[in-house]
């Protein structure tokens, strides 16, 4: 009895031992409680407006668009451009009523009395290339490797032979109706069809009938292959092609036209413009020329 409760002490304190450590077994297998964590702030989402670009059939027509464009929005990804393939004049036009934000287009001239008569704030040259003289390989006019654009036109037109004309105001046609006057020849009859449609569609048709046609070279280059149509005349310098945007006057979205125009003639995009087209053509379709600084 006596040994009893002398051992009745430790019995309980190894009791409480055991129960300790159980306690500290089962605390050490529960779940333990993430600590909490701050929230993750996400970049506020970039508001996106529309940017309207009336630019020429060539441009679109050639495919530099394709690549200048998706430039332009990954630099800016505010803005989705909208193009508006016209010709020169129309495009203008638009312009003129507001209807476009900026303008890339190429008639030098109407350029400047577009910024002059105050539809637009500002115009600067972007890139330049040729115009070329193309036609049947057969040359029915016999044109081939005369030194003038001047001459090629007397010659085409004393033959009769078949000359398609864009007849839609464009910066080709303005380029034509020049050459036309240089030649003091004002162009009629059946021979000579004004067709009023774009850039590519001309070169279709003249190719369909066997025609003559005044096509910028970049536009001719990438059809080149679905053509039967060589260049016949080329290297007069009446044949220069330049190239300028212009903001327009109370444009909707004035910012965007702002960024593009920079953007266009900045280090990155005359970079683009001076690579495009040498891998798939072995040659540069256009050539910038922004650093000149030709502004009006």
């Amino acid at each position: 009895m006596i040994d009893r409760l002398r051992s009745a002490p430790v019995w309980r304190l190894t009791v409480l031992l055991l129960a300790g450590a159980l306690a500290f077994s089962l605390a050490a297998c529960a779940p333990q409680e993430k600590p909490l964590e701050e929230p993750v702030s996400e970049a506020p989402a970039v508001e996106v407006t529309d940017l309207i670009l009336a630019s020429t059939t060539s441009t679109q027509d050639s495919g530099l668009f394709g690549v200048l464009i998706p430039a332009f929005e990954e630099a800016y990804p505010q803005y989705k451009v909208n193009v508006i393939a016209k010709g020169t004049g129309e495009a203008l036009e638009l312009g003129q009523n507001k209807d476009a934000d900026v303008l890339l287009v190429h008639a030098k001239a109407k350029e400047e009395q577009f910024v002059t008569d105050g539809y637009g704030t500002r115009r600067r040259d972007v890139m330049y290339n040729d115009f070329v003289i193309v036609g049947p390989s057969a040359d029915p006019a016999g044109v081939e490797g005369l030194a003038t654009a001047a001459e090629a036109l007397t010659k085409i037109s004393g033959a009769a032979a078949a000359f398609v004309s864009r007849g839609d105001e464009s910066g080709t046609h303005t380029a034509e109706q020049k050459l036309w006057t240089k030649a003091t020849i004002t162009p009629s009859g059946e021979w000579y069809v004004s067709a009023g449609k774009g850039m590519g569609d001309v070169l279709t048709m003249s190719s369909e009938l066997g025609a003559y046609t005044l096509t910028d070279r970049a536009t001719y280059l990438s059809m080149r292959e679905t053509l039967d149509l060589e260049i016949l005349v080329e290297g007069d310098t009446a044949l220069f092609n330049q190239y300028g945007v212009i903001l327009v006057t109370d444009a909707t979205n004035a910012e965007g036209a702002l960024a593009f125009a920079e953007w266009i003639t900045g280090e990155e995009a005359q970079a683009i413009i001076g690579g495009y087209g040498v891998d798939e053509f072995g040659e540069a379709l256009f050539f910038p020329n922004a650093d000149q600084q030709t502004t009006s």
